[in-house]
């Protein structure tokens, strides 16, 4: 139930959290679960849960192979999707640990698919190992390649059903959700300030801690509260083509070429959904609008940001040449399936059905054209800010708040 503008009966929140992703509802349950019975607020500015980045990925619980030993996703990950099964299991959300390959189809993949398997040893991440051609075979009858990692443990859900559900739990709790509100701002005096939009008209609400978890807002939200403008988010838009449902799926699980070891994008991949949807994808390209869905949405003050940004350039600088593999399989049906059918030969373009699906990646850009790939997470004074929170964010996301909310109460 989204509850009026107004604060609790003491005129000031204990908590509030900006954002109804994952991350925000999983931050304001964590904060529940260790103080109960205190004011919380949700606020977001779109009508409901998981508008974003929540509600537009592939629907995947990540094993943990990708990320730099020590990294907060490394461990975070493998720990969150733990945290993910026993919730998943405790409230009847349907979810498959179907498995992953990680597929080296040339011989100068497979030092990269070495590295890989020395992260996943060193990340704990269950159940992994390497596999041959003949067990490749076993695993996805349909794929192909001279050796992968198999990551069992790697799994499909719902997110949108996750969220849901963690805002039954909160309304049931007491937790007041305020959708089709944006703020506008948090400022610090003896509680922190919120200043809002809702309806078109400004209001505002107080607060002794605020946590943000704006997704692709997150660093417009952190400057407006006085954080350090670096990094930027830059929207990168992965758009995913669908199968036919022709009865046996193509895949099992999912199946992932090796990816590039200088881009946090894992390339296309084949991947199974929870309703037996089979989907492609996705690709990764720079657009002109934090909600590109369509690449006709175009908002003049997200494409000023991004060109603004001087991490922007370099980046087009650096990658120019994926970005041009990227714009022929977002343009080519084609090359899209040819890149998928490196390791799965069956797929043509006659096995799409036509439709697809996409989503905006919030990806952070340091000035100097960094592309941080790991979480972040800052403070100033009583509010603090997740600042860049891509994949596996969704994975990741009870392990997240509990490292957010542990880090917030050592400062007290």
């Amino acid at each position: 139930m989204t509850s009026p503008l107004t604060p609790p009966a003491t005129n000031k929140l204990d908590v509030a959290v900006v954002g109804a992703g994952i991350v925000g509802l999983a931050v304001a349950r964590e904060v529940l679960r260790r103080r109960p019975g205190a004011s919380v607020a949700v606020i977001e500015q779109e009508s409901g849960v998981a508008a974003h980045q929540t509600g537009h990925n592939s629907g995947v619980v990540h094993g943990g192979i990708y990320y730099e030993p020590g990294s907060l996703k490394a461990r975070l990950c493998v720990e969150g999707a733990a945290l993910m099964y026993a919730y998943a299991e405790e409230h009847g959300i349907p979810h498959e640990r179907c498995g992953k390959l990680i597929v080296a189809v040339e011989d100068a993949e497979l030092p990269r698919l070495d590295a890989l398997e020395q992260r996943g040893l060193a990340n704990a991440v269950p159940g992994l190992r390497r596999v041959g051609a003949a067990e490749i075979a076993e695993i996805e009858p349909n794929a192909t390649g001279l050796s992968a990692l198999h990551a069992p443990n790697t799994g499909i859900i719902d997110y949108t059903h996750v969220c849901r559900t963690i805002q039954g739990e909160l309304e049931q709790a007491g937790v007041a959700f305020h959708f089709d509100t944006e703020v506008l701002g948090v400022t610090e005096g003896v509680d922190c300030t919120l200043e809002l939009r809702h309806g078109g008209e400004p209001t505002s609400l107080r607060a002794t801690e605020v946590i943000t978890c704006a997704g692709l807002w997150s660093d417009r939200l952190a400057r407006r509260s006085g954080a350090d403008p670096d990094p930027r988010i830059v929207p990168f838009r992965g758009a995913y083509l669908r199968l036919r449902d022709a009865g046996e799926p193509v895949v099992r699980g999912m199946v992932y070429p090796v990816p590039d070891p200088t881009l946090p994008f894992l390339g296309v991949h084949v991947t199974k959904h929870i309703d037996g949807h089979v989907m492609l994808g996705p690709t990764a390209m720079m657009v002109p609008s934090r909600d590109g869905y369509l690449f006709r949405t175009m908002r003049p003050r997200d494409i000023a940001e991004t060109l603004a940004w001087p991490g922007s350039w370099q980046v087009a600088r650096k990658y120019w040449r994926t970005g041009l593999t990227e714009i022929r399989m977002a343009t080519s049906k084609a090359a899209y399936v040819r890149a998928a059918a490196a390791y799965v030969p069956s797929l043509t373009t006659a096995d799409l059905d036509g439709s697809f699906s996409a989503g905006v990646r919030a990806q952070a850009v340091g000035r100097d054209g960094t592309l941080v790939d790991d979480f972040t997470i800052s403070s100033v004074g009583a509010v603090s800010h997740v600042r860049n929170a891509p994949s596996p964010a969704a994975t990741s996301s009870f392990a997240l708040a509990r490292e957010l909310v542990d880090r917030i109460e050592a400062r007290r």
